[in-house]
């Protein structure tokens, strides 16, 4: 089997590639590298170029008439951003994302994985969600997401292409052969600010600790990046069983089933380090939410998956990554 990635050299993407060469899988990789890495790409089918070109992706198809489906990792993902800049996620993520299926449509693709989000949901009163829960995505980002899905499902109702939207929360680690990781020396994710605090010597700050969980803080869906690495291989595998008959389009979520409050993350970070963290905690920012997770048991029943590894795992793996990071990075972005 032949795969196209297309972000394949962001930290999804090229995980996702890493886990397709492990199931004898071969990825094409297409990224622009606005964010992603070309030393992500090493050793591997790589096009540098835009999602949008269709020229490009003709000649992708053209060179390699064996891909068997696409998986479109490719987007710009920040929250923050996104509300700054809503014109520039629009375009990237939406406009650029239709361009790209009218290419693959008029190459023949008949299969898409897109990578989705949790966040376009709406959270029950006990912060879960399955793949009937509302959608109501609350950033211009997740907004993207949401639509994306939409427009998808509309194009796969008419036309020769069956779509999956894999959606989940949080991805934490690295591959555990640390051939890819988060490209961000500081990324602002709290694993990532936890880590910060850890090689500074500084406390970690709870932000929100009044909201109806099971501790007070925030509850977050935190998944191993390699375990959804897996389940992108196992939606690949099982494609033509899951996307089948008059339902071309489909969804499934991608979680633990429990999901992390941040005093629980913190608790699972100090347990894998000699030094403890400290903590402070403060009230929430504008713009905080309890948050949410994922319930995953449609994932467990139709691609086989659940994760294999713990929230300690991801980890383990995000601070060795960490070590290595600017020895696998070629500069200091």
């Amino acid at each position: 089997m032949k795969v196209l990635i297309s972000g394949g050299a962001g930290y999804i993407g090229s995980t996702v590639g890493s886990a397709c060469l492990d199931a004898d899988i071969t990825p094409v990789m297409l990224d622009n590298l606005v964010t992603g890495r070309r030393e992500f790409t090493q050793g591997r089918l790589f096009y540098e170029g835009d999602i949008a070109d269709g020229a490009l992706i003709d000649r992708i198809f053209s060179e390699h008439p064996d891909i068997d489906a696409v998986v479109h990792c490719a987007a710009l993902i920040l929250v923050p951003d996104s509300v700054a800049d809503p014109v520039g996620y629009y375009r990237a993520n939406v406009v650029k994302s239709l361009e790209f299926v009218s290419h693959l449509l008029r190459n023949g693709c008949e299969r898409l994985i897109f990578s989705s989000s949790g966040s376009i949901y709406a959270a029950g009163e006990d912060f879960s969600v399955t793949e009937s829960s509302p959608i109501e995505p609350l950033s211009p980002y997740a907004r993207t997401k949401a639509v994306c899905e939409a427009m998808f499902a509309d194009i796969a109702a008419t036309q020769p292409i069956r779509v999956l939207s894999l959606r989940y929360f949080n991805p934490v680690g690295a591959d555990p052969r640390l051939r890819t990781g988060l490209q961000l020396r500081c990324p602002s994710h709290a694993v990532g600010k936890l880590i910060e605090a850890h090689a500074k010597g500084e406390p970690f700050r709870i932000t929100g600790i009044d909201w109806l969980t099971r501790d007070g803080s925030g509850i977050r869906d935190y998944v191993h990046v390699w375990d959804l690495a897996g389940a992108h291989v196992s939606a690949l595998q099982r494609f033509d069983e899951v996307v089948v008959g008059s339902a071309r389009y489909s969804v499934i979520n991608l979680g633990t089933g429990r999901g992390t409050t941040v005093k629980e993350l913190v608790a699972a970070f100090n347990s894998v380090v000699s030094r403890p963290v400290a903590v402070v905690e403060s009230g929430p920012r504008p713009g905080d939410a309890a948050g949410a997770f994922t319930c995953s048991d449609r994932a467990k029943r139709i691609l086989g998956w659940e994760p294999d590894y713990s929230i300690a795992d991801g980890i383990r793996s995000a601070l060795r990554w960490a070590e290595l990071r600017d020895e696998r990075l070629w500069d200091d972005a």
